[in-house]
C-alpha cells in the first residue's frame, strides 16, 4: 500500500499526541530537505518527502534507540509497502553496517538486533534511502550543515568507539550526493547560511 505525504503527516500528528517532542519537527524538516534534493535530481519528490516524514515514526512509542525496529514493525502492520517500513530500519545506519551509527555501537541484546544487523548488511540502499540518511544528519528542527549536526549529536550523546567511523562515512555520503547533484548540497538550503550567521 502506498503512503502519501498527507497520510504521513497524519501519522506524525497522531504520534506527536502519543510522544510529543522535537523529533516531530525534525521529521518534517527531513521530509522537506529530502524533497529539495529529490527535485534537483529529478526524482519523485512526493516519495522523498513521505519517506523523510516517516523515518522516525517508531518514536511514537518513545522507543529511543529502539525506534528503528519499532517504526519498521508499525508500518508493516499497517500494510504499507516495504520501502516505507525499510526507511525506518535503514535511516540510522550508513555503509550497510549497524555499527556505523550516531547512537554508539548497538547493544547485541537490544530488540531485533540480529534481524537489524542482517537486514542492513544485505540491503541495497536506494537513492531515496541515501538521501534520507544524509538529511537525517542535516536536520534538527532547522537545516544545518552535516558538520554542525554531527557536533550537535556528539554534544548531546557523547563520543563512542564508532564515532570517527560514522563521521567518515557520513562525509563520504555527502560527497556522493554532491556528486549526483553536481553541486554542494548546501546550495539548496539558503537557511543554512542564515543559521550560520545567527
Amino acid at each position: 500500500m502506498i503512503l502519501s505525504s498527507e497520510e504521513a503527516l497524519k501519522l506524525l500528528e497522531e504520534a506527536e499526541r502519543l510522544n510529543p517532542g522535537r523529533w516531530v519537527e525534525h521529521s518534517k524538516k527531513v521530509g522537506e530537505a529530502s524533497r529539495r534534493i529529490a527535485e534537483k535530481l529529478n526524482l519523485d519528490t512526493e516519495k522523498a518527502k513521505t519517506l523523510g516524514y516517516i523515518h522516525d515514526i517508531g518514536k511514537r512509542n518513545g522507543q529511543g534507540t529502539h525506534h528503528v525496529i519499532g517504526g519498521y514493525k508499525f508500518l508493516r502492520e499497517k500494510g504499507y509497502d516495504d520501502e516505507y517500513a525499510n526507511i525506518c530500519l535503514i535511516h540510522s545506519y550508513l555503509n550497510n553496517d549497524i555499527n556505523c551509527t550516531a547512537g554508539g555501537v548497538p547493544n547485541p541484546d537490544s530488540d531485533g538486533y540480529e534481524f537489524r544487523k542482517e537486514f542492513v548488511k544485505k540491503h541495497e540502499y536506494t537513492i531515496y534511502e541515501k538521501i534520507i540518511n544524509l538529511c537525517d544528519l542535516m536536520c534538527t528542527n532547522e537545516f544545518m550543515t552535516l558538520e554542525q549536526r554531527l557536533i550537535e549529536i556528539m554534544t548531546r550523546r557523547g563520543v563512542d568507539s564508532n564515532t570517527v567511523y560514522h563521521i567518515t562515512e557520513a562525509i563520504k555520503l555527502k560527497k556522493e550526493i554532491d556528486g549526483l547533484l553536481k553541486c554542494n548540497v548546501y546550495s539548496l538550503f539558503p537557511e543554512i547560511i542564515e543559521n550560520i550567521m545567527k
